[in-house]
């Protein structure tokens, strides 16, 4: 068989299978967290553990700093994921790092291998005192979305906390331009419980978050999916009731 006749009879198997899940969803109507969770669970497709995936869109301004809306929080459950935690710290605070779990601790070594472009990571933290000597790779850091930021917790005196938030399920999250948040908050393989429990705790937070100067409706649309299948469009007002 040629290259280009097994690429179209994947390409015709992957659209069988879009449509498949598609015709699972109601395109017409806006779920409810209950029910957009129990339908994940036949939206299921891949030969892995998918991610489960939330989606809002914020009625804010980030180009006004006062709107800028960025911070994390650690989900009840975890997210499913092993993250790999880097720490930026010396002497003692590094020992801490180290105890509590951090897979890499350093400070002008740990610079070397990122600008080596070894970048096995997932999280970074550091002391205050160290973010002058993160500032030579804030350009490599930065765009990965890994430079540490003290409103998402990263940048602290207390690292063995940021350390065990981070493995135990903290999620990162920031609006973007055009005033949406993306997040993985849970697997395929998590009881419905778990996911929801996730869900309730991320948009609590988002919604504590708001800005005072953000005004009319504040999240304008939300969706719940998982890595392969189509999105679920949830109901806003049941997410912004939750405080």
């Amino acid at each position: 068989m040629g290259a280009k006749k097994a690429e179209k009879i994947m390409a015709k198997k992957e659209t069988k299978r879009v449509q498949a899940l598609k015709n699972k969803i109601d395109k017409t109507k806006t779920y409810n967290i209950e029910e957009a969770v129990e339908l994940l669970g036949d939206l299921k497709s891949a030969k892995f553990d998918e991610t489960v995936e939330i989606a809002l869109n914020l009625n804010v301004d980030p180009r006004h700093a006062d709107q800028m809306i960025r911070g994390s929080v650690v989900l009840p459950n975890g997210t499913g994921k092993t993250v790999r935690v880097a720490v930026f710290a010396k002497d003692v605070k590094a020992d801490e790092a180290k105890a509590a779990g951090a897979d890499i601790v350093g400070s002008d070594d740990l610079i070397e291998q990122i600008q080596a472009g070894n970048i096995n990571f997932d999280m970074v933290i550091s002391t205050p005192d160290m973010m002058g000597v993160i500032g030579k790779v804030a350009r490599i850091l930065g765009p990965k979305g890994l430079m540490p930021n003290p409103k998402t917790g990263t940048v602290t005196a207390d690292v063995a906390t940021a350390v065990k938030n981070a493995k135990n399920g903290q999620v990162n999250f920031r609006v973007d331009k055009k005033g949406n948040i993306h997040a993985g908050i849970g697997k395929a393989s998590f009881d419905k419980q778990k996911i929801k429990e996730n869900l309730v705790a991320f948009v609590e937070t988002i919604n504590k978050a708001k800005p005072a100067s953000a005004k009319g409706r504040y999240i304008t649309n939300a969706a719940l999916s998982l890595t392969m299948s189509p999105s679920l469009k949830l109901n806003t007002q049941e997410l912004m009731d939750m405080k």
